[in-house]
């Protein structure tokens, strides 16, 4: 159980809504970070024994920082997830009308899901991006910006008023958050689990993507997120941030996950999870652990006889 949590701060950001529900954060210190790469950099340095960052959002996808954070660096691995349904609001200092508010501000990803509502509502009026939502509504508390899009406890904890509720151009808006911790053996497997790798191509060639691709689909193995990251080297590298179902105890995933060594320049394993967003699916036939143990055993009967 991690007894520091660094997270994406300060107090009153989604990250810090999302960490409050987490139950392994129950009674740990938590250290707020400015942004997401110091609090993966706080992991790594051993200031903390896990953070919680943003890995994805239904509405905007994938938070680059956090991809590009756990592609390279220091190895990381991702002990656990937590779900959080967004609500925005538009907070302001008390006695502030609508017709008052002359600037916003927020951060990048809140801005992309109201940006409707604020062209609708607020036409011509400047956003300015912040390292977060609660930064923001400190910023307006200050006197810095007339109004903030955050969570409401940001603007309970800065003495703001809500103007107006609910501002998300999608209502079903969530966001994914990961806890990384340094390398540790995966926890056992639930039945509804998730393996998170990323694949560094070997060569860049026609049918590259397809390769990596069959070693799953070949095994049956579902994915549920694949995104391609810069690998920061030269243009049009690229790395392969993968979501799978499974655990990587399981035959099937292990043997995936060994095919991709094989094919791929590298491979780097970033954990094996219990699943929060829904039902694994069912394995396909000769795909379960029981089949791939047969198999193995009958090859070994093969090689060592010459019998069928």
């Amino acid at each position: 159980m991690p007894t520091t949590i660094a997270f994406l701060g300060p107090e009153g950001t989604y990250t810090h809504a999302a960490l409050r529900t987490l139950p392994s954060a129950a009674g740990a210190d938590l250290l707020p970070t400015p942004n997401v790469t110091l609090a993966i950099d706080a992991v790594r340095a051993g200031t903390a024994d896990a953070a919680l960052v943003p890995l994805e959002n239904s509405v905007e996808g994938a938070v680059p920082a956090t991809l590009d954070e756990l592609a390279n660096g220091a190895p990381l691995i991702i002990a656990d997830e937590v779900y959080l349904a967004v609500t925005f609001e538009l907070m302001v200092r008390p006695g502030t009308a609508l017709a008052d508010v002359r600037s916003v501000a927020t951060h990048p990803h809140a801005e992309a899901q109201v940006r409707r509502w604020l062209i609708t509502n607020l036409p011509g009026v400047p956003v300015a991006l912040v390292g977060s939502t609660a930064a923001a509504a400190a910023a307006v508390a200050a006197g810095e910006y007339d109004a903030a899009v955050g969570a409401a406890v940001a603007g309970e904890l800065n003495g703001l008023a809500v103007l107006a509720t609910d501002i998300a151009d999608n209502p079903a808006a969530v966001t994914r958050f990961v806890l990384l911790t340094r390398p540790a053996p995966p926890p056992a497997p639930t039945g509804n689990d998730r393996t998170t790798l990323v694949a560094y191509l070997r060569t860049d060639h026609s049918g590259a993507l397809l390769e990596l691709l069959e070693e799953f689909a070949t095994r049956g193995v579902n994915l549920t997120r694949i995104e391609s990251r810069p690998t920061k080297g030269r243009i049009g590298q690229y790395c392969f941030s993968i979501d799978c179902e499974g655990h990587v105890a399981e035959e099937r995933v292990g043997d995936a996950l060994a095919a991709l060594h094989r094919v791929c320049g590298d491979v780097r394993y970033l954990g094996s999870y219990a699943r929060r967003d829904g039902a694994q699916g069912p394995v396909p036939a000769g795909r379960t652990d029981v089949e791939f143990t047969a198999a193995r055993e009958w090859l070994l009967h093969v090689r060592r006889s010459g019998g069928s």
